[in-house]
């Protein structure tokens, strides 16, 4: 385990950007073999429309990488941080420290997003893609991103993650971004016991169906586990009837444009059409 956290500690950009775009790779090939939804649409044209976010997410990210090393090393200097407290066993530092920067930096900040309007309007970015798939996990306004920087930098002066946790959590988490969007298609046994855990593509794929409380449930990104400690959980079982988007922004020329995805979050403020009452399981 020390060494694990040793890889990470010295891992370049260069190597973690390849593990990255292996496991992109990865999910597309899986989801030509084992796709979970068969619906025809033009798959380069969406995948450069998302990946075009993704080139801005970089640049966003290389500026939030700053903020990120100061609150590592205003912990190391100050022996301040959760995860310093006491002295743990390695393998529970990292389960521990992984969990709490997943609660902190990724579900909080979700969470809030589908509560707080003009968060919304930022998100809604990433819900408004009619055709999810592992390019999806990608699709996010750069407003949002500095949002979510700014909690992962909040989730690193709380715990006091080391540098090597930091990596080895921003590793882990865009690989489940890859996963949990990906049109794949698993056993539902495996899947469901999985998900009681780990956010898996169906349990996530519930939160991109169109209309709530679909869309304002299940927010984990990696660990599912928040989700059921919070009540926040949403199952979906009924396949065909999934239908990805936003009630809000479903025009598809809406949704095809760069320029107009980049001005949504200053367009006026559009409230939910649909509502379904469901009962929470």
């Amino acid at each position: 385990m020390n060494e694990l956290i040793q890889f990470f500690t010295n891992i370049s950009t260069g190597m973690r950007s390849s593990l990255i775009l292996c496991g992109l790779f990865l999910f597309l090939l899986l989801e030509s073999g084992i796709p979970f939804s068969r619906k025809a649409y033009n798959k380069v044209r969406h995948g450069v429309l998302n990946i075009t976010f993704t080139i801005i997410t970089l640049i966003v990210n290389l500026i939030g990488a700053f903020g990120i090393m100061a609150a590592v090393r205003f912990n190391e200097a100050n022996n301040t941080g959760l995860l310093n407290i006491i002295d743990l066993p390695i393998w529970i530092y990292i389960l521990v420290g992984l969990a709490l920067m997943d609660l902190i930096g990724a579900w909080l900040i979700h969470w809030l997003e589908h509560k707080i309007k003009w968060m919304w309007k930022l998100h809604i970015i990433h819900h408004s893609d009619q055709n999810v798939d592992v390019t999806t996990g990608l699709r996010h306004h750069p407003g949002e991103n500095i949002l979510r920087l700014t909690f992962t930098t909040l989730a690193v002066l709380i715990t006091g993650a080391s540098f090597g946790l930091v990596m080895m959590y921003q590793t882990i988490s865009v690989f489940f971004a890859h996963l949990s969007h990906a049109n794949i298609y698993l056993p539902r046994l495996f899947e469901r016991v999985l998900s009681y855990v780990f956010v898996t593509p169906h349990f996530h794929k519930v939160h991109h169906h169109y209309v709530q409380p679909f869309t304002d449930s299940n927010y984990g990104n990696i660990f599912s586990i928040w989700d059921y400690c919070f009540g926040t959980v949403t199952k979906f079982d009924d396949i065909d009837d999934l239908t990805y988007g936003v009630d809000t922004h479903m025009d598809p020329d809406e949704n095809s444009s760069l320029t107009n995805l980049l001005l949504i979050p200053f367009q006026p403020y559009r409230p939910p059409i649909n509502k379904k009452i469901i009962e929470k399981p």
